[in-house]
């Protein structure tokens, strides 16, 4: 309550029109943006045979989708934000929600997981997090995960009972008084829900994005396919493409910055490579290098006050 949240902290210092836009749009569907991304396939083929070979992990497009948006989301944190009751907020995480289903049949329940992340994990330890959730999950012997036993719960109810919870959540999320708990459960409350039709092989959708929760991201793979592309030269060739279809809140950021937002996504997603060093072993190789170049930069002006005190002493010379 009072511009205070258990999953994020109220933005300030908003400009008039960032502070406007959520009385202009109450709901977070009002203020969709879509946008398709075609992905070359090539880069990331290549490393994930590369992966395989050398080192034994198996890697797929969902799993480098998921690493490139914890990249993006950490360095771009605006995308990051949410919306609830018109107050912009700054998220405390990044999560990322999916559902799956452990056996592609019509009759078989889909499970809903979310993966909590810092933002610092680098692709093999995003893999990991992804792999021993979904493992923890889709096994028939395993524990329930906790959202499907609180859905199951809610499911029980009456009607009636149903109507007056659901309401009763609604309102106290409006307010901030939702427990973490709840929300820690919620897939809903997340930085970005993504789904892989590829691996039903449907093309991809606008996903519609939720009045109820926070997520602020929806994004859809599609399936793959061979299409013509021209190179600078006019040589046409054949590539493998697939389709990403985002839908986005246009109202935490301005076109400028999630457009910016989206080129990062798509340069990690189409070059896997650079996700492979944790973004602590960057900032540390960044910092050497910052100190590198101060160091440089101070033994330059030295020289240069060297070099004026030697000619200001050969000019009294001559003089002399």
């Amino acid at each position: 309550m009072f511009g205070r949240r258990a999953d994020g902290r109220r933005v300030k210092d908003l400009m008039i029109i960032e502070k406007a836009e959520p009385y202009f749009m109450p709901q977070r569907i009002d203020g969709v943006n879509l946008y398709k991304q075609q992905i070359m396939c090539k880069k990331m083929d290549e490393f994930i045979l590369k992966e395989r070979q050398e080192n034994g992990v198996h890697f797929n497009y969902t799993e480098i989708l998921i690493a490139a948006a914890v990249r993006m989301l950490y360095e771009r944190p605006k995308a990051n934000r949410f919306i609830v009751n018109c107050q912009i907020f700054q998220r405390n995480e990044i999560t990322i929600s999916m559902s799956i289903k452990p056996k592609l049949t019509d009759d078989c329940d889909e499970v809903t997981l979310k993966f909590h992340f810092t933002g610092r994990e680098n692709i093999y330890d995003v893999k990991k997090i992804v792999d021993d959730e979904i493992k923890k999950n889709s096994q028939p012997t395993s524990d329930q995960h906790s959202t499907t036993k609180a859905a199951k719960i809610l499911g029980k109810m009456p009607y009636w009972m149903f109507k007056v919870a659901m309401k009763t959540i609604r309102f106290l999320d409006r307010y901030g008084l939702l427990p973490k708990s709840l929300i820690d459960l919620s897939p809903f409350h997340t930085s970005m829900f993504i789904t892989d039709l590829k691996s039903i092989k449907l093309d991809k959708v606008y996903h519609h994005l939720y009045n109820f929760g926070t997520t602020t991201i929806f994004g859809a793979l599609g399936k793959v396919k061979y299409v013509p592309v021209s190179d600078r030269t006019g040589e046409i060739h054949t590539e493998k493409v697939m389709d990403l279809g985002l839908s986005l809140d246009e109202r935490v950021a301005d076109g400028l910055y999630y457009g910016n937002s989206v080129k990062k996504l798509l340069k990690y997603i189409e070059n896997p490579e650079l996700l492979k060093a944790s973004l602590s072993e960057v900032e540390v190789i960044d910092k050497a290098k910052k100190r590198a170049e101060k160091k440089a930069k101070r033994a330059e002006k030295k020289r240069q006050k060297r070099e004026e005190k030697e000619d200001n002493i050969v000019k009294l010379d001559e003089i002399v």
